[in-house]
């Protein structure tokens, strides 16, 4: 977990990147560059409310969302060093365009930390994500670190994974007026030692695939393996054990593979994994997740690239990148042939476009179930007095097209 010094990053992933400065891009680069892509962006959370927020993700039914935030401080009052969970309603106007939030509504414990919000596929206001439940100890050990940079990922110990539920509420107003309900208190979906967090579900939300850090370490730090966790079985599925931390993982959209990042060489620079499941038919027929059949790694350079996030249509993935510097993370696209891959195309054949062309991090894109809207967490908002750099604010964007001869969204 983050503490103080590194308070501005959230747990396991560096949400805010250094404060080095670095050169306003040309109006006309942005225009040219982005505009290719996003259209009709809007800012979704405000430093009137919180002092950051970040990583967020849809509902299925593209009415809520759930993300991480650390609220404003009353006055006189340090700000919280963890961040809080939240859900909120989306908000759009006749025309469908998302124009907000409303109803923003806390579900995680007072003094605890937490991340990787998620929703449950088939059950809109069912949650999952990872908390400490209380205030984690001090006695943490470092994760994650690019050299002399001041971003350290952590693995609190106390971290579970939970699952919370929430009464969906019904906008009256294109304005969004009305407010949600309380949720209920989070609860443990299982307890293991160590930390266990960056989960989600898959299509049919009885498998959960997450992150757990083993009591050994690797090359000298944290070992995290990815697991899949049998919701009636109660089982729990090593998948992907490689030296090294893996983390971020999610379900392809059709259920049969994932994507993840790694830190395969203990060199800190993450690199980009997808993998196509292998299933076991159960004895009530289910096909269940096993292991991998094939693995892919589909980023090998000397970046940070981390946050991937499949397009619904399985066919390219979005995530966030240091290519063009540690000052300036940005949003790339990247195509999955998953059968060319099978069938032996190089990895140099699937094609990448750079998507945020705006200075300060663009990071942690997630897609909207549709594909019509992607949500990122930016430092796009003008920065506050005595800070050198904008605070990072939930962000959302009409996905203009997709990949040049990969994807092209119904819109």
């Amino acid at each position: 977990m983050l503490y103080p010094l590194v308070a501005s990053i959230a747990v396991a992933m560096p949400v805010a990147p250094p404060t080095d400065a670095a050169p306003q891009p040309e109006a006309a680069q942005v225009a040219t560059g982005e505009s290719a892509y996003l259209a009709d962006h809007v800012q979704l959370t405000f430093v009137e409310q919180f002092s950051r927020a970040g990583e967020a993700y849809f509902s299925p039914d593209g009415r809520s969302i759930i993300f991480q935030a650390i609220p404003v401080p009353e006055a006189g009052k340090e700000a919280d060093p963890f961040y809080a969970m939240y859900v909120a309603s989306v908000v759009r106007d006749e025309q469908g365009k998302i124009t907000g939030l409303a109803g923003i509504t806390r579900v995680s414990p007072p003094g605890s930390a937490n991340t990787c919000g998620w929703f449950h596929p088939t059950q809109p206001n069912r949650i999952l994500f990872g908390t400490t439940f209380t205030t984690p100890s001090d006695d943490q050990k470092s994760g994650f670190q690019v050299g002399s940079r001041k971003y350290v990922w952590m693995f609190p110990a106390e971290m579970e994974i939970a699952e919370a539920s929430f009464t969906p509420w019904t906008l009256s107003t294109p304005a969004g007026t009305s407010a949600a309900v309380e949720a209920s208190a989070p609860k443990a979906l299982f307890n293991r030692p160590n930390y266990d967090a960056e989960g989600s579900w898959d299509p049919t939300g009885r498998f959960l695939l997450y992150a757990h850090v083993e009591d050994a370490p690797a090359m000298g730090r944290p070992d995290a393996n990815l697991y899949i966790f049998d919701s009636i079985t109660g089982s729990h599925t090593p998948i992907v054990t490689a030296q090294g931390y893996d983390g971020g993982p999610f379900f392809s959209p059709d259920g049969k593979a994932i994507c993840y990042r790694s830190d395969r060489k203990g060199d800190d620079h993450l690199q980009l994994f997808v993998a196509t499941l292998r299933f076991e038919t159960l004895t009530d027929g289910t096909q269940a997740p096993v292991g991998i059949e094939h693995e892919f790694q589909i980023t090998d350079n000397a970046d940070v690239n981390w946050c991937p996030f499949w397009h619904p249509s399985g066919k390219f993935l979005v995530y966030a990148t240091s290519s063009v510097g540690h000052h300036n993370y940005e949003v790339f696209a990247l195509q999955v042939d998953i059968d060319a891959l099978k069938a032996g195309a190089p990895v140099s054949s699937m094609r990448s476009e750079r998507v945020t062309f705006t200075n300060g991090a663009d990071v942690l894109p997630a897609f909207s179930p549709d594909g019509q809207w992607m949500m990122w967490t930016a430092q796009r908002s003008p920065a506050e007095k005595g800070s050198p750099r904008p605070s990072s604010q939930l962000w959302v964007a009409r996905w203009v097209r997709g990949i040049v001869g990969v994807d092209t969204p119904a819109n």
